[in-house]
C-alpha cells in the first residue's frame, strides 16, 4: 500500500513535469521573445552586410562600420565557417555548450539568415534559447523536488504518529496520546484525540471501578442470605431450600465472574506468567467431570495458570449446562499454535449465533431455562486473547458445533 507522504510527492513531482512539459510546448509553438530578437538582430546584420558573394575587401569594410566603436573582437564566417572578415583578433568556431545560461562561453554567435554567421567576444544575441529555458525548468523542478520532500514528510509523519495513537488506544491502551505539533490542522487534530482519550479513559475507569465495587458489595448480603438460609433450614421445604441454594450458588457465580472480567479489563499485563502443560491442566479439570473424554498431545504454552483453568472450567460447564454427554476435550498442534477443542452429544449452536454466544450476557433462546448469566463463554475469549490466542464457535471436524481455543505455544 502506498504511503500518504509518498503519494504526495508523487502528485507534487507529476505537477512540476506538466508544467514544464507545458511550458517548453507554448516556447516552441509560439516562439520566445529573445528567439524573436535575436532573428530581428540578424536581418539587420545581413542588411548591412554585403552579400555572401562580395568581394572579401568588400566584406572586410562593411564589418569594420559594423564593429565601430565595440571594442571587441569579431570575426565573420560564411556558411561553412570559412572565415570572410575579421576585425581585431581572428574568432575560432565557437564550441556547443548545451547550457549557456549555467556555464556561459568566451564568445558570442549570431546566425545571419542567409547562412553565415557572425562570432564576436562582446555579447550580440542571447544564445541557444530553448536549451536555456529547458535548463531553467529543470533547474526549478529538481530544487523545488529537494526542498518539497522534507516539508510533505513531516506532515504525514504526524499524521503516521496519530494513526498509531489511534491504533493503540482501539487495541486498548487508554493512556495512549499523541504529541502536539504546531498550531495546524493535524495540530487541533491531534489535540482534539487526546481530549477524546482523555474522556473515554475517565469513563471506563468510572465504569470499572462501580463494576468492581457493586459485585464486591453484593457479597455481603448474598452471606447474610445464605447464612439465613441455614438457620431456618429445618423449617424450610427440601425442595424449596434446593432452589434457593441454586440460586444463590448461581448468583455467588455470577459476581466472581463479574469481578474476573472486570479485572481482566483493568490489567492488560500478566504478572504470573509461566510455562503450563495444557494437556496435564486440561487432564485435571476434566477428572470433575464424568462425562468428559480427554485426547490429545503434551504441549506448553506460557499464561497464567489460574486463568487457564477457570478458561477450561468454563468451557466445561457449558458442556453439561447447555449440552449432552458425552464431552469430548481435544488437545493438538496447528503449526505454532495448540488447538483445544470441546464438543459435545447436544444440539449444538446454531451458525448465525456463532460470534454471539461471546457477547457477555448473550444466551440462546433455548437455553434460559438451563441458568446461566451469559458471562463464561465471554470470560472464554477474554482468557485466551490475554494469552494471545483467540476462541471462536464452528463446526468441528465438519460435524457437530463446538468451541476451540487457540493459544500460541511456548518457545
Amino acid at each position: 500500500m502506498a504511503r500518504l507522504y509518498f503519494r504526495f510527492y508523487i502528485a507534487l513531482l507529476a505537477s512540476l513535469l506538466l508544467f514544464a512539459l507545458a511550458v517548453a510546448t507554448l516556447w516552441h509553438r509560439a516562439g520566445g521573445p529573445m528567439e524573436r530578437g535575436d532573428n530581428a538582430l540578424a536581418i539587420l546584420v545581413r542588411n548591412a552586410l554585403p552579400p555572401a558573394a562580395a568581394p572579401a575587401a568588400e566584406q572586410q569594410a562593411a564589418l569594420e562600420r559594423l564593429a565601430r566603436g565595440l571594442g571587441a573582437d569579431i570575426t565573420l564566417f560564411d556558411a561553412g565557417w570559412t572565415p570572410l572578415a575579421a576585425v581585431g583578433r581572428p574568432m575560432p568556431r565557437p564550441e556547443r555548450h548545451m547550457l549557456e545560461l549555467v556555464r556561459p562561453p568566451h564568445h558570442f554567435h549570431l546566425r545571419l539568415d542567409d547562412g553565415r554567421h557572425l562570432v564576436s567576444t562582446a555579447p550580440i544575441g542571447i544564445g541557444r534559447h530553448r536549451y536555456m529555458l529547458h535548463a531553467i525548468l529543470l533547474s526549478l523542478a529538481l530544487i523545488i523536488a529537494v526542498g518539497a520532500y522534507p516539508v510533505v514528510r513531516r506532515l504525514t509523519r504526524r499524521l503516521e504518529r496519530l494513526q498509531r495513537g489511534v491504533e493503540s488506544l482501539g487495541a486498548g491502551d487508554l493512556s495512549a496520546r499523541v504529541p502536539v505539533e504546531g498550531a495546524d490542522e493535524v495540530a487541533r487534530l491531534a489535540a482534539s484525540f487526546n481530549r477524546a482519550a482523555d474522556q473515554i479513559e475517565q469513563l471506563v475507569g468510572a465504569h470499572r471501578a462501580l463494576l468492581a465495587n457493586a459485585s464486591h458489595e453484593l457479597r455481603t448480603p448474598l452471606a447474610r442470605i445464605r447464612l439465613a438460609l441455614e438457620l431456618v433450614k429445618d423449617n424450610v421445604d427440601a425442595k424449596r431450600k434446593a432452589g434457593l441454594e441454586q440460586d444463590i450458588a448461581e448468583l455467588d457465580q455470577l459476581i466472581d465472574e463479574i469481578l474476573l472480567a472486570s479485572r481482566l479489563d483493568a490489567v492488560r499485563e500478566q504478572p504470573d506468567s509461566e510455562e503450563i502443560d495444557l494437556l496435564a491442566l486440561a487432564a485435571e479439570e476434566c477428572a470433575r467431570y464424568e462425562e468428559a473424554e480427554l485426547e490429545g498431545e503434551s504441549l506448553t504454552v506460557r499464561g497464567e495458570e489460574r486463568l487457564l483453568r477457570r478458561l477450561l472450567r468454563n468451557l466445561l460447564d457449558n458442556a453439561r449446562r447447555h449440552g449432552a454427554a458425552p464431552f469430548q476435550v481435544r488437545l493438538r498442534r496447528h503449526g505454532d499454535t495448540a488447538e483445544l477443542s470441546v464438543c459435545d452429544a447436544g444440539p449444538g449452536v446454531p451458525p448465525e449465533e456463532y460470534d454471539k454466544v461471546f457477547e457477555p450476557f448473550h444466551r440462546l433462546s433455548n437455553a434460559r431455562e438451563r441458568g446461566g448469566a451469559g458471562l463464561g463463554l465471554a470470560l472464554v475469549r477474554q482468557i485466551a486473547r490475554r494469552h494471545g490466542g483467540e476462541a471462536r464457535c464452528g463446526a468441528i471436524d465438519g460435524k457437530r458445533s463446538g468451541f476451540i481455543v487457540t493459544l500460541p505455544l511456548s518457545a
